[in-house]
C-alpha cells in the first residue's frame, strides 16, 4: 500500500477500482475471523526468509515486532479494519507499514495471498475441526450416561412408524453412539488433508527464492508440504470434506431430533422432556413444545446447502486460483458455527430427557411385536421351515386381533388353535421380555449384549 492508497495490486491501473465491485469483492468482514492465523504464519514465513538469508535479520525483527503489535491490537478490539484494503491480509500488510514503514515491503518475499489464504484457512480449520470433534466426543459421553441409566428400559422398535419388534430403549442410545462415532472418524480422517502446508507454492508455480517449506512446515504445525503447487491453489478438498462431514453429522442430527419430537407426542407419549428444553404458544397456554429439536431438525438443510454450494462454485473452474473460491470462507465459517451449536443443544437435550417406562412398555407389547419370536420358536423347536412357521405366526396374529388380545394374553389351549403339539413353553416367547434378550446375536438388542457394548463404550470414550 503507498502514500496514495493505492491497493498493493494496483501498480499498473489508471482508475480507480469501483464503489460496487470495491463493496461486493471484499471479503474483511468474513476473513477478519483468520487474523490470528494470518499473523501466525506470517510470523513463521519471515523467520524462514531471515533463516534462508532471503531477508536481513534486521528486517525480520521488524516486521514480527510489528506484528505482534497488530496482534494485540486485533485482540483489544484496537484494530480498524477498513473494506478498501479487501482482505484480512492486506488490512493486516497496511497497518504493519503505519507501524513499521517501508521494512513492511520485505513480508510478501516469496509468498502469494493464493498460498497465504489456503495456509490461514487450513490452519482455522484444524483447530475448527478439532472443537467439532470435541463436542462431538462430549455427546457420545451423555449418550452413554443416558444409556446407562435406563438399561432395563423396553420399548418398541418401530419400521414405517409401526410397532415391529421390542428391543431396549439402551439399544436404541447405543445406535445414537454408533452415528455419531462415525462422524468423529470422518472429521478426524478430514486431518490427514488439512495437515498439508500450502505455504510457499505461491501463485500457482511455486517460487524462485531458496524458501524452505520444511522449516515453516514444522513451525506452524503442519506434518508435510503439499506436493504440487497448482494443486495447492487449486485444491478445495478440505473444505468439502468438512461441509460433506458436517451435512452428514446434520443429518444424524435432525434424524434423531425427528424421532424424539415423534415420542414427545400426544399420540405416543414415549419421553418426557424437561422444562429446560421447551417452549409454550403465545395463544395456548396448556401447550409445551419441543422447539430446540424443531431447530436442529430445520438446521441440517443450511449444513446441506452451503455443501450445494461448495460443490457448485467448484464444479466449473480450471485448474489454478480464481475468485470464485473467495466465499469457501463464508460457506465453511456459517457451517462450522451452525453444527457447533447444534451439537451442543442435541447434548442438552439428551441430559433433558426421561423415557415413560411404564408408557414404553405397554407400546411394546401393542401389534403383536413377538410375532415373529413365535414363528423362530416354531422353526428351532418344531423343526418346520421358516415359511409355514410365518404362516402358522400370522394365524395367531390373526386369532388374537379377532379377540381383542395382546401375543402375551393368549392361553396355551388358544395357541393349540394354530398347532396342537404346542407345549407352555411356548407361551414365554411371546413374552416381550423374553423377546428382547433372546436377540444375543452379535450386535442384538438384548441385555447382555447391551452390557457387553456399553462396557465397550465406556473405555473407549472415558464415560
Amino acid at each position: 500500500m503507498n502514500k496514495k492508497n493505492i491497493t498493493v495490486w494496483g501498480a499498473r491501473f489508471k482508475q480507480k477500482t469501483s464503489d460496487l465491485f470495491q463493496n461486493s469483492g471484499t471479503s474483511i468482514d468474513i476473513d477478519k475471523r483468520l487474523y490470528n492465523e494470518d499473523i501466525k504464519a506470517s510470523i513463521i514465513h519471515v523467520k524462514m526468509l531471515s533463516k534462508q538469508k532471503i531477508i536481513s535479520i534486521k528486517n525480520a525483527k521488524n516486521i514480527i515486532e510489528g506484528l505482534k503489535k497488530i496482534h494485540k491490537e486485533i485482540k483489544n478490539n484496537k484494530f480498524k479494519f477498513q473494506k478498501k484494503y479487501e482482505d484480512i491480509h492486506l488490512n493486516i500488510e497496511k497497518r504493519l507499514f503505519e507501524i513499521i514503514g517501508k521494512d513492511a515491503g520485505y513480508m510478501h518475499t516469496a509468498r502469494s495471498r493464493n498460498d497465504q489464504v489456503i495456509t490461514d484457512f487450513k490452519l482455522w480449520m484444524l483447530t475448527a475441526t478439532k472443537e467439532i470433534i470435541f463436542e462431538i466426543n462430549s455427546l457420545i459421553k451423555t449418550i452413554i450416561i443416558k444409556t446407562n441409566k435406563n438399561l432395563n428400559v423396553i420399548m418398541p422398535g418401530l419400521t414405517h412408524l409401526k410397532n415391529a419388534q421390542p428391543i431396549y430403549f439402551s439399544h436404541y442410545l447405543l445406535a445414537c453412539v454408533e452415528m455419531f462415532n462415525r462422524d468423529k472418524k470422518r472429521f478426524i480422517s478430514n486431518l490427514d488433508n488439512l495437515y498439508e502446508n500450502p505455504l510457499g507454492v505461491a501463485a500457482l508455480s511455486g517460487t524462485s527464492y531458496k524458501i524452505d517449506r520444511f522449516y515453516t512446515t514444522k513451525h506452524l504445525g503442519f506434518k508435510k508440504p503439499t506436493n504440487n503447487s497448482i494443486d495447492t491453489v487449486s485444491d478445495r478438498d478440505f473444505a468439502l470434506d468438512f461441509l460433506s462431514s458436517s451435512a452428514i453429522c446434520s443429518l444424524h442430527i435432525s434424524r434423531i431430533s425427528e424421532e424424539l419430537i415423534i415420542w414427545n407426542s400426544d399420540a405416543f407419549k414415549m419421553i418426557n422432556l424437561s422444562d429446560k428444553i421447551l417452549t409454550g404458544s403465545s395463544i395456548m397456554p396448556q401447550k409445551k413444545n419441543p422447539d430446540p429439536l424443531e431447530l436442529l431438525r430445520g438446521k441440517s438443510g443450511t449444513s446441506f446447502g452451503n455443501l450445494n454450494a461448495m460443490l457448485t462454485i467448484l464444479k466449473g473452474l480450471p485448474l489454478s486460483y480464481f475468485k470464485d473460491m473467495q466465499d469457501d470462507k463464508e460457506i465453511v465459517f456459517n457451517t462450522f458455527d451452525n453444527i457447533k451449536k447444534c451439537i451442543k443443544i442435541l447434548n442438552e437435550v439428551i441430559r433433558n430427557i426421561k423415557p415413560n417406562k411404564i408408557r414404553m412398555l405397554n407400546l411394546a407389547g401393542e401389534g403383536f411385536t413377538t410375532a415373529t419370536d413365535f414363528a423362530d420358536y416354531l422353526v428351532q423347536k418344531k423343526k418346520i421351515s421358516f415359511r409355514n412357521a410365518y404362516k402358522l405366526s400370522a394365524k395367531l396374529v390373526d386369532y388374537a386381533e379377532g379377540k381383542k388380545k395382546r401375543l402375551d394374553q393368549l392361553k396355551i389351549e388358544e395357541l393349540k388353535k394354530i398347532k396342537s403339539d404346542l407345549g407352555i413353553e411356548a407361551l414365554k416367547v411371546l413374552n416381550v421380555t423374553n423377546s428382547v434378550n433372546s436377540k444375543r446375536s452379535f450386535g442384538g438388542t438384548s441385555l447382555y449384549n447391551v452390557k457387553k457394548m456399553l462396557k465397550k463404550y465406556k473405555k473407549e470414550f472415558n464415560a
